[in-house]
């Protein structure tokens, strides 16, 4: 095989997007875009290509998830890259780690254990064995190892799972739905007395205890979020078109047109369930 086959070669699998990267961070042969990026930099663009795969997911566009799936993988392949040139850790590094993570951590498949566990035991086993493993880094603070980079509803809600494992939680929903009640009260007072600081700090009080309450709903609050994003998306649009019918743009109309329209967008989604 050429120096040269293997770029072009289909079968020649993973092994193909590795000599891939080498090349596109050649120092002397290599894209100028692709030798200039640093793992800072390339960080924002791995968590993109992950939203876009939940994207897909979440539209069923599986026509789209491979390429979304083979995107997300190309910035792993891309960060180590950079970690081999920086004598950090190679590719193969990772798709070994992971393996023994994944070994270790299913006991019952790979190991003695019986798979006779309910889905509950399984998961305080999980928990148990990262609980492990964080020991092993050093991380011995409940809160350790909660990353920062998450997005901040998404971390809200894993800080407070990890809290709750040691006993610091609200006893039951109906009392996070007190405490929101109680914040959204700070959150007018500060928004009629206080500075913006302060009705900044009030505002994200409140989304922390609502993401709180989502996780006693069994709820998780991003792919919530995301599905009320959605929702919105489509009956806008949904309005824009029924504008569009009438020769008019949303910048033609006023709220209370676009008020009704909303909902007859809505009458029409309950028609057709």
């Amino acid at each position: 095989m050429s120096d040269n086959s293997i770029l072009y070669d289909e079968g020649a699998g993973i092994e193909r997007l590795l000599e891939i990267m080498r090349r596109l961070r050649d120092p002397k042969t290599g894209c100028p875009w692709d030798i200039e990026q640093s793992f800072a930099t390339i960080a924002p663009y791995t968590i993109e290509e992950a939203y876009e795969v939940a994207d897909a997911i979440e539209r069923n566009a599986f026509d789209e998830l491979k390429g979304e799936l083979g995107d997300l993988l190309f910035q792993s392949v891309f960060h180590a890259q950079m970690a081999e040139e920086a004598g950090h850790f190679t590719f193969q590094d990772v798709v070994t780690t992971m393996s023994n993570k994944m070994v270790s951590r299913h006991p019952h498949v790979f190991g003695d254990e019986t798979r006779e566990k309910s889905a509950e035991q399984q998961t305080a086993d999980w928990e148990a064995i990262k609980a492990a493993e964080r020991a092993e880094k050093d991380q011995q603070g409940t809160l350790d190892g909660v990353a920062v980079g998450l997005p901040a509803l998404l971390r809200a809600y894993k800080l407070q799972k990890r809290a709750a494992r040691v006993g610091f939680d609200w006893p039951s929903a109906e009392n996070v739905i007190a405490k929101i009640a109680e914040e959204s009260a700070e959150l007018v007072e500060a928004r009629d007395h206080l500075s913006q600081t302060e009705v900044e700090e009030e505002f994200g009080d409140l989304l922390f205890v609502m993401a709180n309450l989502g996780r006693h709903l069994g709820v998780e609050p991003e792919a919530a979020l995301r599905k009320a994003n959605a929702k919105f998306t489509r009956r806008f649009q949904g309005v824009e078109a029924k504008l569009a019918t009438r020769g008019k743009t949303p910048s033609d109309s006023d709220l209370t047109e676009m008020d009704a329209l909303w909902d007859a967008v809505k009458a029409d989604e309950r028609r057709e369930e």
